[in-house]
């Protein structure tokens, strides 16, 4: 049986039997993460604390403010949601999962500001989410019901402000379907890198239109690269568990978890 660090290497502030409550990065009265213990494997699970509870019940019961006609088209341009789409094979296993853990997270940074969907190069079109798959979504606290597999096409694309790949081949297949996409897509471990760089070189702040930031942030990431080139390129995949039984979703798990807490934790901190 293999020894598991925390995924945010934290220690614990308090323990509630198999569930530890911790911080990630610095404190976000908002936003908290839990880790739960469970077949000896830890992992975080996301949460709203009753902060962000009331602000979200605030904002659904304070009156509207009135506004000029034309600065409504201006509000609704500012909120529309950010799309990032996650790609893998046939998007049951590794896709999925990326999709349903980014959704529930970015949820809690700004409930509405993100779309996160999922496709496949070669999709088993209308296919569930992998049990496995499945298991790992839950235990971080997202929600695998109510998925089917898609086909990849240039029309997702073209509404994607951006593609996280789960390999450099899956990469490839994008710039493929359109090359216009080469700057908004990255492999995920890759952006998770990039962002850590710019996490170091930015101070935390909340971004003042969300939605500009997250649009722009590609760009910014790329400038980072040189920064944040793995140690061997396999480093930049995640593995395909695909019929390859649970070690390989442990595997996947031990790569893909890590590149989405990077994500949410740099989403914390300047959203």
């Amino acid at each position: 049986m293999r020894r598991r660090k925390p995924l945010c290497g934290r220690a614990p502030a308090e323990r509630f039997g198999s569930l530890c409550r911790v911080y990630a990065g610095k404190h976000d009265s908002s936003i908290s993460s839990f880790f739960i213990i469970k077949n000896n494997r830890t992992r975080p699970y996301l949460l709203p604390t009753v902060t962000a509870v009331k602000a979200r019940l605030d904002s659904e019961t304070m009156p509207q403010a009135r506004v000029p006609l034309l600065e409504v088209g201006k509000t609704l341009e500012a909120l529309h949601p950010v799309r990032i789409l996650t790609v893998c094979t046939g998007n049951i296993c590794r896709s999925p999962v990326a999709e349903r853990l980014l959704q529930a997270g970015l949820d809690q940074v700004q409930p509405g500001a993100f779309v996160v969907s999922s496709a496949g190069t070669r999709a088993m079109v209308g296919d569930p989410i992998q049990p496995l798959s499945a298991e790992i979504i839950r235990t971080y606290g997202g929600t695998p019901e109510g998925f089917a597999a898609r086909q990849l096409t240039p029309r997702i694309l073209r509404e994607s402000d951006l593609v996280l790949a789960m390999t450099a081949k899956h990469r490839g297949a994008v710039m493929q379907m359109d090359a216009s996409l080469l700057k908004r897509t990255f492999t995920i471990r890759e952006f998770a890198r990039m962002l850590e760089v710019l996490g170091q070189r930015d101070a935390p702040s909340a971004a003042v239109d969300l939605p500009a930031f997250w649009r722009g942030l590609p760009a910014r990431a790329a400038s980072a690269r040189h920064l944040a080139l793995a140690a061997e390129a396999a480093d930049n995949d995640v593995v395909d568990p695909y019929r390859r039984g649970p070690e390989l979703y442990n595997q996947m798990e031990d790569e893909l978890a890590p590149a989405i807490l990077g994500i949410l934790r740099f989403a914390r901190e300047h959203g």
